[in-house]
């Protein structure tokens, strides 16, 4: 059970209440304070006193630090942002320094990269790299086994040349065919890999085509950290287009995401027929290309040329996916006319998760149907208008 004074304490810390005459804590008294200054009401009158100095942000994010856990000072660092207007401080590399680093401090890094002075940017780099290698860390495993995974099943046959035979898979295949007297299996079904080949027409093919305008900088970060892994994977040949009314290649930097990331200009329009376009030109083998673009489908050029750009792509037999967004949430605005007319062409459209990620990529190199994919994993798709 709470009791009445610790229910009173919070209540306290809830409403804001501070008037000197409770029985607050000194440490209540500063989570109070730290608080007051970005939720109260009286904020906007602050706004000079927190937002006027480095040293005194920086104060103020150390006691938030101190008085919740990392997720919790994520969601505060955001909403002083948007709130106090604390973005231009992030061009003082002491103060850049303080910040807890996320996938959301990376997207207003890139977005502000322009600005950023050379004084700023190694700092600027340096977050940027702590939170690509945290991602790589929680994702770069899962993705790679799970896409080695679908390749390899995808090359499996049934009818291999001997030095292609699996026998571990063979042998499992054919435990019924155990014969107990001469203690041994009948291979009455053998399983094997296709011999591999350096022909690019039995590679599978992705391209990344992702909106770099403002409202999908996270899917961005994400997108790129994905675009990295996959291009390091043999068997699978990856490329990366990022647009907003312009268009950029970024396929040679997938090396280094970090990079990646600095080739990045987030904001500015969408011109969603002119990255089809471009993308278009660099299918080669459509049945062996798995085309995923990542927008909110607001267009702002010709749509009525996109649609009818999509149409051709998938009929071409590119597998066509359509993502409305690649981020935590999972939960995305979006141009429903676009994305209903999208669907009604027979391709998914559906927003996921980061971690639903490889296992989605996998079921299209398998040539898995991905309604049943969809199902599977609770996702909504999107029905056809």
């Amino acid at each position: 059970m709470i009791s009445q004074k610790e229910r009173w304490r919070r209540w306290q810390l809830a409403l804001g209440v501070d008037d000197g005459q409770n029985e607050l804590s000194d440490r209540d008294r500063r989570l109070n304070a730290a608080l007051s200054a970005l939720y109260d009401s009286g904020a906007e009158k602050r706004r000079g006193g927190l937002g006027a100095s480095s040293p005194r942000v920086a104060k103020w994010l150390g006691d938030i630090r101190e008085f919740f856990p990392t997720p919790v000072v994520q969601i505060v660092q955001k909403d002083a942002f948007e709130r106090l207007n604390l973005k231009a401080l992030m061009l003082e590399p002491e103060f850049l320094s303080t910040l807890e680093a996320d996938v959301h401090l990376v997207a207003d890094l890139i977005a502000l990269r322009a600005a950023i002075p050379g004084k700023t940017l190694e700092t600027a780099r340096q977050v940027v790299r702590k939170v690509v290698d945290d991602l790589l860390r929680r994702l770069e495993h899962n993705t790679r086994e799970t896409l080695r995974g679908a390749l390899n099943r995808s090359q499996r046959t049934r009818r291999p040349r001997h030095a292609d035979i699996d026998w571990p898979r063979t042998i499992r295949a054919n435990m019924r065919h155990y014969q107990p007297q001469h203690r041994t299996v009948v291979p009455e079904t053998l399983v094997g890999h296709t011999r591999h080949t350096k022909s690019r027409a039995h590679v599978d093919h992705v391209i990344l085509c992702v909106d770099q305008s403002g409202s999908m900088a996270t899917s961005v970060v994400y997108s790129s950290i994905f675009a990295a892994v996959m291009a390091s994977i043999p068997g699978l040949s990856t490329k990366l287009i990022c647009f907003d009314t312009s268009i950029v290649d970024l396929t040679d930097q997938l090396a280094d995401p970090v990079e990646v990331l600095f080739g990045v200009q987030l904001g500015g329009g969408t011109d969603i027929n002119s990255a089809l376009a471009y993308c278009e030109k660099q299918i080669e083998n459509p049945t062996k290309t798995h085309l995923v673009l990542i927008t909110d489908l607001y267009e702002g050029g010709d749509a009525n040329s996109m649609l009818a750009r999509a149409a051709a792509i998938k009929q071409s037999g590119v597998n066509f996916i359509v993502l409305l967004a690649l981020s935590d949430s999972g939960h995305p605005a979006y141009e429903a006319k676009h994305a209903g007319a999208i669907a009604s062409l027979g391709c998914p459209v559906f927003a996921c998760t980061p971690d639903q990620f490889p296992s989605m990529m996998a079921s299209a190199l398998t040539g898995k149907d991905l309604r049943s994919w969809a199902a599977e994993e609770e996702i909504a798709l999107i029905r056809g208008s």
